[in-house]
């Protein structure tokens, strides 16, 4: 039994125990705060997984302080329903639902309802046109992985509902993603639901008033939802993608703030898509084959990936790629050769994977 202190990356530690199989506990969880134990994301979360997986078992104490938490195994299935609430939004919950359907008996197919964007979780469109792309990469699959947006929905309220497919995935390929190019041009999504239809083109207007100033070929469509497919609260944002000429995806984005009743000047909509077009110049800058937020996914991939050399160029390190690390350690017991290089700033991360198979699916 592994034992971890702490709500610290819950989250990727219950991704970790399904996969490897192993045992947790995990104590002292929020037990100094005025509101002590799981949040209800937290449980949220758990009744997922329960919904993924056949066999697992969850023991929460009564003051919710301590967890432990025994794996299942993951059966995947189709026609699968799950609310996600208001706390947290549905990006929240993909990463969980994608790295254990690639494992699962059978292919995944489920509706997320909740909220769809906004500022403390990747949005649907980063997971639609930049995380799905990557995994596919990642796994060696060229369709079956999709993410469908069928309402959207911001916060407080949400309302939104997506539909994700995970296909099955018999074993991963290595990794090998040192090269990261050049960027060649700059795709994205500026998105509103019950406001004015005129705040998705302001959107446009601030992005490209920065972007236009490194490459001229930068494209920003527009959607905006009304009616039932607007959710149920007011809200805009952008997200951003630059493609480089290695086929490498950068994304960063923006949201506006959860009230639009007031008049603050950040919350508009050509401050906010100055926002986005400066984090993705930010993310840019710091260099290596996949932005920040998605440093953890390609470590774990590298783990899990086959008993051969694995490599990867990230930039700095995030907390949360570190904390990965350890638990890739703690989990799989993979180590990985840090070397880092100071031309590019970047950072050269190899390993050798363990070679996790997907028991449920035969090889050919």
């Amino acid at each position: 039994m592994l034992r971890f202190r702490g709500s610290q990356h819950l989250r990727q530690r219950l991704v970790c125990a399904t996969l490897s199989g192993r045992l947790i506990r995990i104590d002292g969880i929020r037990e100094r705060d005025e509101s002590p134990g799981l949040r209800d994301y937290e449980a949220n979360l758990l009744r997922l997984i329960e919904k993924l997986t056949n066999g697992c078992v969850v023991e929460i104490n009564e003051t919710g302080t301590s967890l432990r938490y025994k794996p299942g195994f993951v059966t995947g299935g189709s026609g699968l329903v799950h609310d996600c609430g208001t706390s947290r939004g549905i990006g929240y919950y993909l990463e969980v639902l994608v790295c254990l359907g690639l494992f699962g008996k059978k292919p995944l197919a489920i509706t997320l309802r909740g909220v769809t964007n906004d500022a403390l979780d990747p949005s649907v469109d980063v997971w639609r046109s930049a995380t799905l792309p990557l995994v596919r990469q990642l796994a060696g699959m060229e369709s079956g992985l999709a993410l469908k947006v069928l309402r959207r929905g911001a916060r407080p309220d949400g309302g939104g509902e997506v539909h994700l497919t995970v296909p099955l995935a018999a074993r991963l390929p290595p990794v090998s993603m040192a090269d990261e190019g050049m960027v060649k041009r700059i795709r994205g999504v500026a998105y509103s639901m019950r406001v004015s239809p005129q705040a998705s083109n302001r959107l446009v207007d601030g992005a490209r008033g920065v972007l236009n100033a490194l490459l001229a070929d930068v494209y920003v469509f527009t959607d905006h939802m009304a009616g039932a497919e607007a959710g149920s609260s007011p809200g805009y944002g952008l997200a951003l993608v630059a493609e480089t000429t290695a086929g490498r995806l950068l994304s960063a984005e923006a949201v506006s703030p959860a009230q639009l009743q007031g008049h603050e000047e950040a919350a508009m909509p050509e401050a906010v898509g100055r926002s986005a077009a400066h984090a993705l110049l930010e993310e840019i800058s710091r260099g290596g084959v996949v932005d920040s937020e998605h440093q953890g996914l390609v470590l774990l991939f590298c783990a899990m990936g086959p008993v051969e050399l694995s490599e990867v160029r990230l930039g700095p390190l995030t907390p949360h790629a570190v904390r990965t690390l350890r638990h890739l350690k703690a989990f799989f017991g993979v180590t990985f050769n840090v070397r880092p290089e100071a031309a590019s700033r970047t950072i050269f991360l190899s390993c050798i994977g363990t070679g996790l198979r997907n028991a449920s699916k035969r090889l050919t």
